[in-house]
């Protein structure tokens, strides 16, 4: 891809590190450019947003949630339900935002079906606080036993 001077090196030509660091900046600037920035350069930044994540998929397609399958190299659990229930009772406050539930899903090779029904057991052994979440006093009885 052929970057316009004023977006900086192409993206493929970052370092790992560069290009993590720019897309961080990318990302803590966006609502400031969407809030006060003109026309223009919102649009500058969304065309110089867009080619940092392109090029980090790009790099790294198994990264994200959206990736297939567990996290390479990861272990394999007997019963990974059991696990990153475990791992979310441990974490401070019992609790972790959603996206870090996916990647540990992701970590413990539990497939999407599968943490979706920890949700909606009768009863649930997971539940929703805002983006937070936490496993139920019936998820922490369950643990117990398994």
């Amino acid at each position: 891809m052929t970057t316009p001077d004023h977006l900086g090196r192409p993206a493929a030509e970052l370092t790992d590190a560069e290009l993590e660091q720019q897309g961080t900046n990318a990302h803590a600037t966006r609502n400031w450019v969407f809030l006060h920035g003109t026309a223009e350069q919102f649009a500058t930044h969304t065309a110089r947003m867009l080619e940092l994540e392109q090029e980090y998929l790009r790099r790294y397609p198994k990264r994200t949630w959206q990736g297939s399958g567990a996290a390479d190299g990861s272990p394999s659990y007997d019963d990974p339900a059991a696990e990153l229930l475990r791992r979310l009772a441990a974490a401070p406050g019992g609790r972790l935002h959603k996206l870090e539930v996916h990647q540990l899903a992701r970590e413990v090779g539990l497939d999407r079906a599968t943490l979706a029904k920890l949700y909606t057991a009768d009863p649930p052994l997971l539940t929703t606080e805002q983006q937070d979440r936490v496993v139920t006093d019936a998820g922490q009885e369950w643990l117990a036993t398994h």
